[in-house]
């Protein structure tokens, strides 16, 4: 069984004059990240590996992430294939995710994550947000035969402020 956890960055500031790669996370973003991290580390899943995005935004909320779930940073790397906004280069990555690896967290973009959850999950999905997380699930033991499974969970940031 597989495993894939999509994080949406969290909202990030267009306040600076920045490239997009560098924009950084605003202060919602960064307490959005730790609202849906939280949840995510009282589920106690085993994760074997995280995935980023090189963007700033990416990259920041999944240091949040790796923090709040305690994650050995030795299982961690930064992929510019998740530097992706139509879901394509995503989707070609996941499909070549070491077999070993079960249970996988990436963060990157929209609409690249709409899409994946909408095409590989079995619940639609208007719009992933901010900081939101999307889990699939697929009865497959290699990535690369990963196509259709269900949506196991979705924890968006809306539904846990208070």
């Amino acid at each position: 069984m597989k495993n894939l956890i999509l994080v949406r960055h969290g909202k990030s500031s267009w306040e600076y004059n920045v490239k997009d790669k560098d924009r950084p996370l605003k202060e919602r973003g960064i307490n959005d990240a730790f609202l849906v991290a939280e949840v995510l580390r009282k589920q106690q899943l085993n994760i074997d590996y995280v995935f980023s995005s090189p963007a700033n935004r990416a990259l920041h909320t999944s240091m949040i992430f790796c923090r709040e779930l305690k994650h050995d940073f030795s299982n961690f790397q930064i992929s510019n294939e998740l530097y992706d906004f139509s879901g394509e280069s995503v989707l070609s990555f996941v499909k070549t995710i070491d077999n070993n690896l079960n249970t996988i967290v990436i963060f990157g973009h929209n609409y690249a994550f709409t899409h994946i959850a909408n095409s590989l999950g079995n619940n639609y999905i208007e719009n992933v947000p901010t900081s939101g997380l999307v889990h699939l699930q697929f009865n497959e033991d290699k990535w690369s035969s990963v196509t259709k499974g269900i949506t196991k969970q979705v924890i968006f940031p809306k539904q846990l402020r208070v």
